[in-house]
């Protein structure tokens, strides 16, 4: 079903790798934290910051039906996704080395990364749909956490030092070839990354995938959130851990607003994230192959509702950091057992539109509420902003203890 045992440990060690190569460049191009900081040194309003934060779930979800319906149709996913990925990061990259050209020019160069940062995420459509596709087809369930997440983990370990490789790079290399060497290193690894799925060995699929043209898989849309009472379920308690997760990026803007957070204090928000990360990963990925991705799902919402209190009562920048780890663990749990859910929910011939269906509702819903708050932030603090996250939380956590699981435990005994 997954392929033979050679190719099982084959793909397994490239998803292995996967991780190791892909959490560093998120270090160094993090929309939680170099990012922003990146647009501060532009001078960039909050609008502008919510909007690069936004991008990846606007983007993501205007560019899911077309993703989704070349998921439906690829002869082989690996081949296609790979090709995905190197030309998006390809793209990217010629930007970072255009930043020399329009530094002079701070508003035009804010506006020309937001332009390239939105192509960028337009091509972010695609992760979901290929990845957990390929995820679910060449790895068999036991095999899909702990492994990947030792990956990540490793991953993150590097990341580490790429958090510590910024302050130093930021002091000691002017603007703006600071930046152009903390992205370049990024995209390097992220390169890397993209040709990793073009090595994975691929099966004839098991049970067909069901093809799809755009108009046929928008109507998907439909059919499957009224026809599928468990994902409905899903949806609506993703779409409040989404929004949530959504959020990280301001919490950088608060550290640096609120309590004046230099290089340093940002290199270290980017080394608490990736150290959060990978502790995250191990932890939660002995507890998917063990428990099942759903005990993840309600740590995740837990992690995200002690985030906010923490947020709500600090008053240093020490106490700031403790809810930074415990957002960014939440985030972690999230990511590792959103797709694996999918596959508690979904049938297999049609998981590249349910992934497209959970993605597209879950980053509208995110980026709206991301770019409504960005305003109330301007003339309200940030308290609003970590309400917004206990809030979330809490109704995440409700949905999955109290709706989602009675669901779940309905479809698999019948």
């Amino acid at each position: 079903m997954f392929g033979s045992e050679k190719n099982i440990r084959h793909n397994l060690r490239l998803f292995f790798i996967d991780g190791i190569v892909f959490m560093p460049a998120m270090t160094l191009i993090s929309i939680t934290t170099v990012i922003p900081y990146f647009l501060e040194q532009l001078g960039a309003s909050t609008l502008q910051i919510a909007m690069a934060a936004s991008m990846a779930m606007v983007c993501t979800f205007i560019t899911q039906p077309l993703f989704g319906s070349l998921a439906s149709r690829a002869r082989e996913l690996r081949r296609t996704f790979g090709k995905i990925l190197l030309t998006q990061r390809t793209i990217f990259l010629v930007f970072v080395l255009c930043i020399p050209l329009f530094s002079a020019n701070p508003p035009m160069l804010t506006w020309m990364f937001l332009a390239f940062w939105g192509v960028f995420n337009i091509f972010v459509g695609s992760y979901n749909v290929f990845y957990t596709s390929l995820l679910m087809k060449l790895l068999p369930p036991e095999k899909r956490g702990a492994v990947r997440g030792a990956g990540f983990a490793i991953g993150s370990g590097l990341g580490v030092a790429m958090a510590a490789l910024i302050p130093m790079v930021l002091s000691r290399v002017v603007f703006p070839y600071n930046f152009v060497l903390i992205f370049s290193i990024g995209i390097l690894f992220l390169l890397v990354n993209g040709t990793l799925f073009l090595l994975m060995k691929e099966h004839e699929d098991i049970e067909s995938r069901e093809p799809m043209g755009i108009v046929q898989y928008i109507k998907g849309f439909r059919t499957s959130i009224l026809s599928d009472v468990p994902f409905r379920t899903l949806i609506l308690t993703s779409t409040f851990l989404v929004i949530a997760n959504s959020l990280l990026p301001f919490y950088t803007v608060y550290a640096i607003r609120i309590f004046s957070a230099t290089e340093s204090n940002v290199a270290t928000l980017a080394a608490l994230a990736v150290v959060s990360n990978a502790i995250g990963f191990i932890v939660f990925g002995l507890v998917i192959d063990r428990r099942g991705p759903f005990s993840a799902l309600v740590i995740a919402a837990c992690m995200i509702i002690s985030a906010a209190i923490f947020a709500l009562v600090t008053n240093t920048l020490i106490l700031l950091f403790v809810a930074w780890v415990l957002a960014n663990l939440g985030a972690t749990s999230y990511g590792m057992t959103a797709s694996l859910m999918l596959g508690e929910v979904t049938p297999a011939g049609k998981l590249p539109l349910y992934v497209g269906v959970l993605t597209t509702i879950s980053l509208a819903t995110s980026s709206a509420v991301l770019l409504l708050l960005a305003p109330t932030l301007e003339h309200m603090g940030f308290a609003p902003l970590f309400l917004t996250v206990l809030i979330c939380g809490a109704a995440g956590l409700f949905a999955s203890l109290f709706i989602l699981r009675k669901h779940l435990v309905n479809k698999h005994s019948t």
